[in-house]
């Protein structure tokens, strides 16, 4: 893996963000829960956050949008174009706010299979210092969010604000 890109004058990438997870499922359903939006709207978002739609054209070139959804109300879109797809241990794409126009970031998400198991490991890379910490407690909310909704066989109904 390379580090991301450096903005010499601003300094202002760190090392990137590594977060994982044992999760007991197959990579095959975790593939699923993270490109099917009937599922991934089921699970997705922080700690506290609904995803009330999520728009994916699973395909390279692909566009995606996610909706997280806070309790104080505030809609935010994720969107991003997916830059590998490989089906069911592997996908890159690129990461950014809707409403803001900065260069996107980009995600690394790996299903790597233990026993009855998977880790999912996910690398964000090309993130602002000062986004770092809540890059990383979303993700844990994601992760907790997926397993939740994995652990109860995918129902509807688990996860949500």
């Amino acid at each position: 893996m390379t580090e991301p890109p450096i903005d010499a004058s601003k300094d202002r990438y760190v090392a990137a963000l590594v977060v994982r997870r044992i999760i007991h499922a197959a990579p095959e359903q975790l593939f699923a829960a993270w490109t099917e939006p009937a599922h991934l709207t089921q699970w997705w978002g922080p700690e506290g956050a609904a995803c009330p739609r999520a728009e994916i054209d699973l395909r390279v070139g692909g566009p995606y949008r996610i909706a997280n959804r806070f309790p104080d109300g505030t809609l935010v879109w994720i969107v991003g174009v997916f830059e590998v797809v490989e089906p069911p241990h592997r996908l890159v794409y690129t990461w950014r706010m809707e409403s803001q126009s900065k260069e996107p970031e980009r995600v690394t998400v790996c299903f790597e299979p233990h026993g009855a198991s998977t880790e999912v490991i996910v690398v964000h890379e090309r993130i602002d210092d000062a986004d770092r910490a809540d890059h990383e407690r979303g993700w844990n909310g994601c992760f907790d969010g997926l397993a939740n909704y994995l652990a109860h066989g995918g129902d509807a109904g688990t996860r949500g604000v």
